[in-house]
Parts: C-alpha cells; structure tokens; sequence
C-alpha cells in the first residue's frame, strides 16, 4: 500500500499542479483587474464597514454602495478624459493642416535674450518663418511620430478605461465577500508561513495603504487642485493639464513641469498678473501636497523612495497598460517591505546566534 501510494501522491501532485497552471492560464487577462480590486477593498475596508453600518448590516446593499463610491471616484474622472483625448486625437491632422497653411509665427523677443543659446535659437525660428519649404520638411519630421503616439496613447487609455470598469465591478464581490475571503488569505498564510504569516499580513496591509493614501491619493489631489486653478485662471484645457499633473505626480519634480508651463504660457502672452498666480498655486497648493502629505503617510507606513515609486509606474505601465499605473507602484512598495521585514529577522537571528554562546559562558 505505502509502495502503491507514493506514484499515486506524485500523480496528484502533478495534477494539481497542472490545474493551478490552467487556472493561472485562464485569469491571466484578468490578473491585473483583480489585483487592482483586491488592493481597492483592502484599502477601502474601513469606510465599507461604516457603510455596511449605516444601510441596518446590509452587506448586499453596502457593496453596491461602495461600488458605486469607487467608480465615482476611480472611473468617472478617466471616463470623461478619455473622450476629450480621443477628439484632440481627431483634431490633430486638422491642427498640423493649420499649421502648415499660415506657417510658424515669428518669435517672440524673449527668446533671442535667453543666454547662450537665445540668438541661434531666434535665428533658427525666423529661418523656418521666412523659409516654408524648410519648415514643412521640418514639421514633417515630427507629424509621423506623434500621430502614432497620440492614437498609441488613446488606445491604451480606452483599454485602461475598460480595465478599471472591470476591477470596480470585481470589487463588488469582494466587498460582499471580503471577510470570508481574508479568512481564507490568513490561512494561506499560515500554512506557508507558519507564525510569521500574521506580522507579512500586516506589513502588506500597512504597505498597500501607504502607497494608495500617499502615492495615488497625493497624485488625485494635485490633479484636482492643479485642474481648479488652471480653470480660474481660464487656461485652455484645464481638464487635460490636471490629467497630466496626476501622471507626473509619480515623476520627481513632475506637477512644476506642468504649472511651470502654463505660468511661463502667461508671460509670453503678456498676462504677467495670471502668471503669478499659476506660479503662487502651483507652488503653494499643488507642490505643498507632495512635500508634505505624501511624507507624512508614507513615514508611517514604509521608507518608500522616490526612485522605487518612478520605477513602479513606468514598469506597471509597461507590464499591465493603463491600471499598472497603480499597480506597479503598489506591488514594489509590497515586495520592498517584504524584503525589509525578512532582511531584519535575518539580522535580528544572526544577532541571537552571535550571542548564544557568551549568554552560556
């Protein structure tokens, strides 16, 4: 019997193995959304319990709820942007035909003052001013390019949009099966991890949240404030720029690149009073929030650097599209803490093994 049992157990092993790799297989184009749901209930646990309160224990009833909230907040900003993106995307041959009929514009004085280069610049501008056969084998340099960037760029983003549509509709399942579902994680755990696997648990727990609060909650909140000065200012597509200050939040020094521009648009157009104020909001309200809040979150949850999250963002954006711009910055920041924990237990036996036989002496 025990002979007979072993090829038996090795053939269920391998079976089992085989169907882990199926499964894997067959969610494989739905892993991103499920990870990327998983992190949104874990990290909007708190607020689902006061709702699952407020609607008399309801769970059915709370889930909607909190789905509902998480597509308001995660889908409905991206749904409106992605439209407006997709009609710039359309307008552009329309733009460069414009372009190409009335020819570049002289430049403006400021730019021969600029030091150093400003005169060659200048004289380089009026050349393709004055000379339109130059100017539009020039243009026609850039035109090729760009437009395969501009329909690349909206098709992620459309792919992006149906991705974070799907990870919301996951959440639903498991808001209203978040308990049994942890119960099940926390027994995983132990199984591999034995003891251990409640200090992981919550170092995973500690991490995710900093990332979301710290990283994507600081990045939500300069686009919108970026978004609001830029429309009392009446600068023209407010709505793109806040939505290019929310991706470069996660690049150092991004959201000036942005506010710096449009301040520096205001000078050369004249209006030196606007410029200022972008500049004192920018300064003021959108980069205060990322030199203060992000540190102040993240210090409470994990040392994470500047350099790990740029990485996390374009590395989830090259591996999962659109929803890795969440994704790759939150698994980093998990995988980092991980290793922190292990490399201090590491430290911490090493020290107890160094000092074990002076302890006997």
């Amino acid at each position: 019997m025990i002979f007979l049992g072993k090829p038996i157990e090795q053939i269920m092993g391998a079976g089992a193995l085989l169907l882990a790799l199926g499964c894997v297989l067959v969610l494989q184009p739905f892993l991103s959304a499920i990870l990327w749901a998983a992190i949104v209930c874990f990290s909007t646990w708190p607020v689902y319990q006061r709702c699952e309160r407020f609607v008399g224990g309801n769970k059915s009833l709370a889930a909607a709820v909190m789905t509902l909230l998480v597509a308001l907040v995660l889908v409905a900003p991206f749904a409106v942007m992605v439209p407006t993106l997709t009609d710039r995307v359309g307008n552009l041959p329309t733009a460069v035909n414009q372009v190409l009929e009335q020819g570049p514009p002289a430049p403006p004085r400021w730019v021969a003052g600029l030091p150093v280069v400003g005169e060659t610049v200048a004289a380089y501008w009026e050349s393709l001013a004055h000379n339109a056969p130059t100017f539009l084998i020039e243009l026609k340099k850039l035109i090729g390019p760009a437009t395969n960037l501009a329909v690349a760029s909206g098709a992620v983003l459309g792919a992006g949009l149906l991705e974070l549509g799907l990870s919301v509709f996951i959440a639903f399942f498991l808001f209203l099966h978040g308990r049994q579902m942890a119960a099940y994680v926390r027994a995983v755990g132990e199984r591999f991890a034995g003891p251990r696997s409640r200090k992981l648990l919550t170092v995973v727990g500690a991490t995710v949240k900093g990332v979301i609060y710290g990283l994507i909650g600081t990045a939500l909140a300069q686009a919108v404030l970026a978004g609001i000065g830029f429309w009392i200012a009446g600068v023209p597509q407010a709505l793109s720029l806040g939505f290019l200050t929310f991706f470069l939040s996660f690049v150092p020094a991004g959201p000036p690149l942005v506010w710096g521009s449009v301040a520096l648009w205001f000078f050369v157009q004249g209006a030196v009073w606007w410029g200022l104020f972008v500049a004192a909001w920018g300064l003021l309200l959108v980069s205060s929030i990322d030199n203060v809040l992000r540190p102040y979150v993240l210090g409470r949850t994990n040392s994470l650097s500047v350099l790990l999250g740029l990485f996390g963002f374009l590395g989830g954006v090259m591996a999962f599209g659109f929803i890795g711009v969440f994704l790759g910055p939150t698994l980093l920041a998990v995988a980092y803490s991980l290793f922190r924990e292990w490399h201090a237990a590491e430290v911490k036996g090493n020290r107890h093994s160094t000092s074990a036989p002076l302890d006997a002496d």
